[in-house]
């Protein structure tokens, strides 16, 4: 593959996200499969994980090799009430999603095939790579927006 249909299939995905929780209705937002997150809990979820994965990508492209990428506890982070994962209206998180989306694009159309190999080590899965990020940071809305269809759907 080349950097382009990386860049390309990263967009898709971002678009096949906001496009799903852009037809969500207020009554949505709360449903859930039996032990999964609600619509709601995934969006700000989201969010705070792009907000992790531009911080990532910057520095496996600006620190030296073997820098430290920090993992962190997503349920810890969804379980916080000042947090506000299951209270708080999804909008700003939606905006953080896309904007933060948008920037990272545009550093993932800067690569060359050469970067995919950058590494740091993160806390959580020792080395870890460009093409890791990548794969991680496109497959990830889909995930999720497979949870939040279930949930709608009353699965």
């Amino acid at each position: 593959m080349e950097i382009i249909d990386y860049a390309r299939d990263y967009e898709a995905a971002t678009s096949y996200f906001t496009e799903l929780v852009s037809h969500l209705k207020p009554t949505d937002l709360d449903k859930s499969a039996p032990g999964d997150w609600t619509p709601r809990q995934v969006i700000h979820h989201l969010a705070d994980s792009e907000a992790q994965s531009y911080l990532r990508i910057r520095r496996l492209m600006a620190e030296p090799s073997g820098s430290i990428i920090q993992g962190w506890d997503e349920g810890m982070w969804a379980e916080n009430a000042v947090l506000g994962y299951s209270t708080l209206p999804v909008e700003n998180s939606i905006a953080v999603f896309k904007s933060v989306r948008a920037a990272s694009l545009d550093i993932l159309k800067r690569l060359s095939l050469d970067d995919l190999e950058r590494s740091g080590v993160h806390t959580e899965k020792g080395n870890y790579t460009v093409a890791n990020w990548i794969k991680a940071h496109t497959n990830h809305p889909r995930d999720h927006a497979g949870q939040i269809e279930k949930a709608v759907a009353g699965a």
